[in-house]
């Protein structure tokens, strides 16, 4: 199936970075529905991800049914610029993509993020104002947890020096050396803060990465309006969103501006 057609463009964030985007307008437009212009959704990816992968396109195939899509690499990953701080300074890649959004012409903005962009999506709508809606799919609720095999394994990939020449070489993510400083605000606190903004927080049971507790625990921080989703048998973040699941949240954002 083909995907729909898609726009390459480059950003700039506020501390200067270069983030490789794509631009996917609303196949509504072009079935003359109006809400194709309304509405702009914001995709950000996992670690290691890239909007030109496979997967990433399909779902933003998908979203471009309810509206127009602006995906982006993270800085350090891919074609973008700079040095993944695997979740700190991120927010101000969502921040650029959020911008071009409005200069494109949406007028309501929603961010929908996966893994580490899940916690960014967060942090962002609690730190940036205006945005709409947020939706954080597989997200972890706090930082440095280990107790999967996954994730014992991207803290090497983050901590040490092959691991990091490993990510480079393999993911072409380029991570940066050292520690936060300061450990910016966790993804739980985050929560608390995006009220009066809708949040929806999706989780897999079967995540190998973040167990469910992470999900409750976004959710019990957050407040209303808010919605939380365990999906049966659904694995971790892009790989293992189907379809059926990326209509269902384009239908939930589409819900919060009838």
């Amino acid at each position: 199936m083909p995907f729909a057609p898609h726009f390459p463009v480059m950003l700039r964030t506020g501390d200067g970075v270069r983030i490789d985007a794509a631009h996917t307008p609303s196949t509504r437009v072009g079935l003359g529905l109006d809400r194709g212009l309304d509405l702009g959704i914001v995709m950000a990816h996992g670690f290691t991800g890239s909007w030109r992968e496979r997967t990433a396109r399909r779902i933003a195939h998908v979203f471009s049914g309810f509206g127009g899509v602006i995906a982006f690499d993270f800085r350090g990953h891919g074609r973008s610029g700079g040095e993944s701080t695997v979740g700190d300074l991120e927010v101000l890649d969502v921040e650029a993509a959020v911008r071009h959004a409005r200069v494109v012409g949406y007028r309501r903005i929603a961010v929908v993020g996966f893994s580490m962009g899940a916690a960014v999506a967060v942090r962002h709508a609690a730190l940036h104002s205006g945005v709409d809606a947020v939706v954080a799919v597989s997200g972890p609720a706090r930082w440095y947890y280990r107790g999967t095999k996954p994730m014992r394994q991207v803290h090497w990939a983050i901590e040490r020096p092959l691991g990091r020449w490993a990510a480079r070489l393999a993911k072409r993510t380029r991570i940066a050396r050292g520690q936060w400083d300061p450990v910016p605000m966790p993804p739980h606190e985050a929560a608390a803060l995006i009220s009066p903004t809708p949040l929806l927080i999706v989780h897999g049971d079967a995540d190998a990465f973040f167990p469910v507790e992470h999900a409750h625990q976004l959710y019990a921080s957050a407040r209303e309006p808010r919605q939380l989703w365990i999906e049966p048998g659904y694995g971790h973040a892009e790989s293992a969103a189907t379809p059926e699941l990326i209509r269902r949240i384009g239908k939930w954002i589409t819900s919060n501006f009838s």
